[in-house]
């Protein structure tokens, strides 16, 4: 029986020696600020959907070191026996903001927040990346698939494609947040109530004498849902034809095919034609293999005849651009009531940080309540009101544009107090419904593909101010 894997230990060791180093120094209960963001977005996308939330929620309400754990680090023989006792009354008292999974997300936004103890919060760095950079560049290439397909279903079928088990189940369940209709993966179904789905393997077919037989013994047993894989040998000439034959003889209540190799758009086109001809309008075609946003779109623009796709190992992996670039960096300090901001400052541009404890502002249209900017500001700082305001292009700050007829909400919600859960996590349908709206909540420029509009993110002028001190005081 294999044990279940203790996730507290799951972390990069240099998180480990530098909290014994935190320990050794005084500094264990200093209170330290850090955000997690990114800087780019899969695929020259023009934003990204926030996922992962709950894994990182279930994460910190489990963090605890084991007698065995323990054991583990003093036979390393590096470590403070008082810091192993330390580790072994572990208790995690972190305050923690996010955005809410399924919100739209930009670069440089903070998107999770940890403020606490100095040895805590540097701690769940290795796992808050792994779950969010994870989740989330699933969810995205989830939805730009989705959106490619103009409405007709996308089932997320990468299950034998993924890089290990844990990436097949919460991969699943970020696909289905970024609008996929349901899964192959069963276990994401029994533990997400993510709708699990599927029809045949081409075995099922070779298992009998001919087509029509494998056809029909399907059809016998799945009356309500009949879904026959008919390119085993040949689509037009055999596939569809048993199928048609089946679908009159038996009457399925609902009934399709499937076809998973070949030209789609060809094969898809001629094979409604011959289902229509004979009288079986109502059946519906699904077709898999080796699928993404691009593949999907041009089919679509062919006048393929697709009811629903199921995207494989292109989903599950994010194969087009499988990394998202996730950082988690210090922020603040807390020394004797005061707070000392922090920032990287380097030579990429791109990798130079925003100080302070930070919130982030969402501002809305409010006749159409589509999104029109971001703003990242200090915690302290109220939302923008008034009549106008100026923000800038991040990329291009000589470029600027005036807002007006706006609402304002800070889109981050906390989610621990003090080592408690304060924020109730929504249902996965929940989740997905909100993606939709949030992305419905966009100018259609910034869904493009290619070359999306650029969405204005700009920094509260305290915040910019802040930024500039740092850095003059750091090139003195």
């Amino acid at each position: 029986m294999i044990e279940k894997l203790n996730m507290t230990m799951l972390t990069d060791f240099y998180e480990i020696t530098m909290a014994n180093g935190y320990f050794k120094t005084g500094m264990a209960n200093d209170t330290a600020y850090f955000d997690m963001f990114f800087r780019d977005i899969p695929d020259g996308g023009g934003f990204a959907i926030m996922a992962g939330v709950e894994q990182v929620a279930e994460y910190m309400q489990n963090l605890e070191f084991t007698d065995d754990d323990i054991e583990y680090l003093r036979k390393k023989d590096m470590f403070d026996s008082r810091f192993l006792e330390y580790l072994r009354n572990f208790r995690f008292v972190c305050d923690v903001w996010t955005v809410p999974e399924g919100t739209p997300i930009f670069p440089g936004e903070p998107i999770i927040t940890v403020r606490g103890p100095v040895i805590q919060a540097q701690f769940v760095e290795t796992m808050v990346l792994l779950l969010v950079n994870h989740q989330t560049l699933i969810a995205t290439k989830a939805n730009r698939i989705v959106r490619a397909a103009k409405g007709r279903g996308i089932m997320e079928f990468g299950t034998r494609r993924a890089h290990g088990v844990s990436a097949a189940v919460y991969g699943a369940r970020a696909a289905y947040i970024g609008g996929c209709m349901g899964t192959a993966c069963t276990v994401s179904d029994r533990d997400y109530g993510i709708d699990a789905l599927g029809t045949m393997a081409h075995s099922w077919v070779q298992m009998y004498p001919d087509e029509d037989t494998a056809f029909r013994k399907y059809a016998e047993i799945y009356p309500d849902n009949c879904v026959l894989l008919v390119d085993t040998y040949n689509v037009l000439k055999s596939g569809v034809p048993a199928a048609i034959r089946v679908f009159r003889d038996m009457k399925p209540e609902k009934m399709g095919i499937r076809i998973d190799s070949g030209d789609v758009s060809y094969l898809t086109k001629q094979a409604r034609k011959m289902l229509d001809d004979a009288g079986l309008q109502e059946c519906t075609i699904v077709v898999s293999n080796s699928l993404d946003e691009y593949i999907i779109e041009d089919v679509i623009q062919q006048g393929a005849c697709i009811d629903s796709f199921g995207v494989g190992e292109r989903l599950i992996t994010a194969s087009s651009s499988p990394v998202f670039g996730g950082v988690y960096k210090l922020s603040a300090l807390e020394k004797d009531g005061d707070m000392i901001p922090k920032m990287k400052i380097s030579e990429n541009i791109g990798k130079i940080t925003n100080p302070g404890f930070k919130t982030l502002y969402r501002f809305y249209d409010k006749d159409s309540n589509q999104c029109k900017a971001d703003l990242i500001a200090l915690d302290e700082e109220p939302a923008p009101s008034g009549d106008e305001f100026e923000i800038f292009d991040p990329i291009a700050p000589w470029k600027r544009k005036t807002l007006r007829n706006f609402y304002v909400k800070n889109i981050r919600v906390q989610l621990f107090d003090k080592g408690k859960l304060v924020y109730k996590l929504p249902a996965v349908d929940e989740i997905r419904s909100y993606c939709a709206r949030q992305v419905g909540d966009l100018w259609d420029e910034m869904l493009r593909f290619e070359n999306p509009q650029t969405y204005y993110v700009d920094l509260s002028q305290r915040l910019y101010e802040l930024k500039q001190e740092i850095i003059r005081e750091h090139n003195r």
